[in-house]
């Protein structure tokens, strides 16, 4: 395809626009037939509470089945998502399907076997994970697809190609050899714009991002921006954690505003769970950080399998409040990252955000009080969520691909499984544009710089 290039606005960002693919252009179709079809299922809805900014991870389900000893490898449970359909579906042709999906890379596996030793060492190698997790892709047939953890991107990349995808990849700074990836369907989607963002410009390590601008190629007026992150693991840095998301945000919005306030999806690992005060900042758009530990602002730490499974939600709470009571000072350093500035306690970002699986209400056999799944992740030292998909205004999500119980992710012993390539579950959401139309005369196309 044939990229032109904009100029440079921040030397840890780059941008891209792009001209339409010709279809000629394109891949042949990658003729895959899944094996496992997609079922409906019928699911009582649950309602949602408000998150806390402090409170400590406590799904609620049945701990006492989850208790009794599993033979996971004699007795593999069936591995089926059901889609969950919003009550009020919108009447509109212009969809999508946005899928993300943290697929574990291959280096991480061997940096940290200690979280997989309940594995299958034939379920570990990238050989068949990769084929595992190109079945599950293309069994969902997402139109735009975030992937985080990538290390085997141009491997990846060739069985995409065939399957009608093009992407592009952001490899992350310093000595690690993974980043993000999107891809998407040419046949659906024109890449208008591209930025790629390192968080190591401005003080927040060495995670990166990417936003792309899609517009549909069969309604020129349907914009989207798109995001994909995969935020910084350390449950210590949440001051770190903070400032990534704040500041992708704020990328967002003015693409948004470049492209005639298009709407906005991110996905991506956010490394926080939905307990969590970084959750709270995601969907309210600002947090007092002096009212948070900067070390328990993710909530990861109270995802052990052990402790989770085991009911001891109480006692970490008192460990937790303690610990708010010791560590409760924050550093200039700490504040500047969080918020972007020293004279601030306020971290704020300028999107309204929703989150793709709250808006679609599940079964509590899937989901927590917030009505986001109980789990998108899970080896021998993490249960718990930390992936989502939000949303900004002008798009509705119509229906998502459920996770899995609880029950059933315990007796595969840890994932990747036989059917699961990553540790992590794919979030998948097919969207619609909610409004009806967009006037000319608010689009603010920017000028193309031609190369040939």
């Amino acid at each position: 395809m044939g990229f032109v290039c904009g100029s440079l606005l921040h030397p840890f960002i780059s941008i891209t626009m792009a001209s339409p693919t010709p279809s000629q252009s394109l891949p042949k179709p990658f003729s895959f037939k899944p094996t496992i079809a997609i079922s409906s299922s019928m699911v009582s809805p649950t309602s949602s509470s408000s998150s806390s900014s402090t409170g400590s991870y406590s799904p609620r389900w049945d701990n006492s089945i989850l208790r009794q000893p599993t033979t996971p490898y004699d007795s593999p449970p069936e591995i089926l998502r059901h889609w969950i359909e919003l009550q009020q579906p919108l009447a509109s042709h212009d969809r999508f399907t946005v899928a993300s999906y943290n697929i574990l890379g291959d280096r991480n596996v061997s940096k940290h076997k200690d979280l997989y030793l309940n594995v299958p060492s034939n379920y570990i190698r990238w050989g068949y994970r990769k084929r595992v997790l190109c079945e599950e892709i293309m069994r969902w047939n997402p139109d735009i697809l975030c992937m985080q953890e990538v290390d085997k991107y141009f491997d990846l990349r060739n069985t995409m190609e065939k399957a009608g995808y093009v992407g592009s990849y952001k490899r992350r700074t310093g000595d690690n050899v993974d980043g993000c990836a999107t891809f998407w369907k040419p046949d659906k989607f024109r890449l208008l714009e591209t930025e790629s963002i390192e968080f190591k410009g401005f003080g927040l390590r060495d995670n990166v991002a990417q936003l792309s601008v899609f517009e549909m190629c069969r309604v020129e007026s349907r914009r989207l921006v798109v995001g994909n992150i995969h935020v910084l693991y350390n449950p210590s840095r949440g001051e770190v954690k903070l400032g990534q998301i704040r500041f992708l945000s704020s990328r967002a919005q003015l693409l948004s505003n470049r492209w005639g306030n298009a709407p906005v999806v991110l996905g991506g690992d956010f490394n926080s769970t939905p307990q969590s005060a970084i959750y709270k900042f995601l969907s309210t758009s600002e947090l007092n950080v002096r009212l948070c530990n900067r070390r328990e602002l993710s909530g990861q730490r109270s995802c052990h399998p052990s402790e989770v499974l085991g009911g001891n939600g109480e006692s970490r709470s008192s460990i937790s409040v303690m610990d708010r009571v010791l560590n409760d000072c924050w550093t200039v350093e700490e504040v500047k990252a969080a918020t972007g500035t020293a004279n601030s306690h306020l971290v704020m970002h300028p999107l309204q955000l929703n989150s793709s699986y709250a808006t679609v209400k599940g079964s509590t056999n899937t989901r927590d009080s917030n009505g986001e799944p109980l789990a998108t992740s899970y080896h021998s030292k993490f249960l718990g969520t930390v992936d989502y998909l939000w949303y900004s205004e002008g798009v509705l999500p119509i229906r998502v691909l459920d996770t899995l119980p609880i029950d059933i992710l315990t007796r595969t012993g840890g994932l990747p499984c036989k059917k699961i390539g990553s540790d992590h579950l794919a979030l998948v959401s097919e969207f619609a544009f909610s409004k009806s139309t967009i006037e000319d005369d608010n689009l603010t196309t920017p000028a193309v710089l031609c190369l040939d």
